[in-house]
């Protein structure tokens, strides 16, 4: 397998990251508490032997199936009308709202995704070594040039899309998620089963992870894993303030048996304009702007430092490296779309609802959302984590 390939196996496509990125993070390894609840309607399993089935899944590969994935964020955020790009692929998009994908997996070189709009939709399908990006709003299909394919990675939903994420921005699955939260149980989280889950019309075992500490935003994470093949169906994520979950993906409709050969093939309708690009391309992000911003991610990582551990853990990044991010241009995003400016535009919106704190280390300003909450210092440092305000002011005075 080639560097390129196994760089693409690495990448996730976006997903709110503020809210994901720190749940699973904040999950570490340990011992679980196992509690088998309800009616049976499946065979009783603990939490271990539920994590070992679904471990053992993953690693035997995604079999042939299709579905419908379901999205659904409400994060408490401030209202948004006003930003460009918040709708459609745009990743703003995921901050608020609900968003649908459509699946279709046939193999590793054959698979399709579509999200739809309002009155449009965008494809990227894959057959073999053709592999074409179709946005019907602006009646374009982009064929990737050759050795597009390896540069999506393996292409498997939910096991590593590769660089796909950037041509279909707001896609994600419940698979994708689950890798995240799987094996990263802690000592600091209380684990219940339930085996009398329905998902998709199929019986389903869930997981329920809740944190111990109370400064934790969330509440509890629910994983339903499918009763017969252990693929992760939906994820749930509830915050302390609501009943209601924050942030929600799964699948509506699910069937695991080989998908048409007619959905992995692909002609141009009449009338449509063609172009030849690369993922590069497409995401707007060319060679050496491509390799300057890896470089700059993985300085910014080496220089971050946490701060805490499990589901309070509190990311800072130093001064420093906000300088960087403050000065560093803006792209053009996924398929021309404008993600940067819409990502900053996101930000100034939410610096509008920021609101003075002070302690011992200085003063800020924070930001709280139903999950997360983000701590933007007078001397120019960035505290993140699924924690009160309360537990962002604590980590700023650790030095």
């Amino acid at each position: 397998m080639s560097e390129q390939a196994r760089r693409g196996r690495a990448v996730r496509w976006a997903v709110p990251a503020a809210a994901i990125a720190l749940v699973a993070g904040a999950i570490g390894a340990g011992p679980v508490i196992a509690a088998v609840q309800g009616d049976p309607t499946l065979p009783e399993r603990t939490a271990e032997q539920l994590l070992a089935s679904a471990a053992q899944a993953s690693r035997s590969g995604l079999k042939p199936m299709s579905g419908t994935v379901m999205q659904t964020a409400s994060l408490g955020l401030p209202g948004l009308p006003g930003v460009p790009g918040v709708g459609g692929s745009s990743p703003a998009a995921l901050l608020a709202g609900s968003h649908e994908l459509k699946v279709w997996y046939g193999g590793e070189d054959r698979f399709r995704f579509a999200l739809p709009g309002r009155m449009s939709e965008t494809d990227l399908i894959v057959n073999g070594d053709q592999v074409w990006l179709w946005q019907s709003d602006v009646n374009k299909a982009t064929r990737v040039k050759a050795g597009g394919a390896e540069g999506l990675g393996e292409g498997k939903p939910g096991v590593g899309t590769g660089d796909a994420h950037k041509a279909l921005p707001t896609a994600t699955t419940p698979q994708q998620l689950a890798q995240e939260l799987l094996g990263r149980i802690g000592a600091d989280t209380v684990v219940s089963v339930t085996n009398t889950e329905k998902v998709a019309d199929r019986a389903a075992y869930q997981l329920v992870l809740a944190p111990k500490d109370t400064s934790s935003l969330v509440k509890e994470v629910k994983l339903a894993l499918d009763g017969e093949t252990f693929v992760p169906l939906r994820i749930q994520v509830y915050a302390r303030s609501a009943a209601e979950p924050a942030f929600e993906v799964g699948f509506t409709s699910v069937t695991f048996t080989p998908p048409a050969a007619e959905n992995f093939t692909f002609t141009p309708p009449a009338g449509a304009k063609v172009e030849e690009a690369s993922i590069g391309e497409l995401s707007g992000e060319h060679g050496a702007r491509r390799d300057e911003k890896l470089k700059e991610g993985q300085e910014i990582r080496e220089k971050a430092r946490t701060v805490g551990t499990g589901w309070t853990t509190v990311a800072v990044i130093p001064a420093s490296e906000m300088a960087k991010l403050a000065s560093a241009p803006q792209g053009e995003g996924p398929a021309g779309q404008g993600s940067g400016q819409d990502a900053a535009a996101v930000t100034d919106t939410l610096l509008k609802s920021a609101k003075p704190i002070s302690g011992t280390w200085g003063s800020g300003k924070v930001i709280q959302t139903k999950l997360v909450s983000a701590l933007l210092t007078d001397d120019g440092r960035l505290l993140v984590g699924a924690v009160t305000p309360e537990k962002l002011s604590e980590a700023a005075g650790q030095k």
